[in-house]
């Protein structure tokens, strides 16, 4: 089930806001259905901190014992972190996809609150509504 506090695209990547005022910044990562469609992930490959990011495009990949998948920025902005603990444990993604198996943070172009109204992401209830036609 969908978390209120997040925000969600059709490809299945959530989105939380991290910190508050200027310094905050937007956490990504896969949601537990995307988790499940892949299975067991054996690699992440993350951009680099300070990587530009444009809304929509593919910013890394998610390698599974079943397929490849891009993951794609929800937002345009900034890598300012990436989760290095994927580096060696890539499997924590699967344990925890909606906490320790984040996998970078944007600062957005425009602040976090521009971002976070922009077209394309979804609400806890659109998401499930997407869900419930899968």
């Amino acid at each position: 089930m969908p978390t209120e506090d997040l925000r969600y695209t059709a490809e299945h990547e959530w989105i939380a806001v991290v910190g508050e005022g200027d310094d905050a910044v937007l956490r990504v990562g896969i949601t537990p259905y995307a988790q499940e469609a892949l299975g067991d992930i054996v690699f992440v490959t993350l951009p680099a901190v300070g990587t530009e990011v444009t809304a929509g495009q593919a910013f890394g990949e998610v390698e599974s014992t079943k397929s490849v998948s891009d993951v794609y920025a929800p937002v345009a902005g900034t890598v300012t972190a990436t989760n290095d603990q994927l580096d060696t444990s890539p499997e924590v993604v699967n344990a925890d996809p909606l906490g320790e198996g984040w996998l970078v943070e944007i600062a957005p172009t425009g602040g976090v609150s521009t971002a976070l109204a922009a077209d394309g992401l979804l609400d806890a209830d659109a998401y499930a509504a997407l869900l419930a036609q899968a």
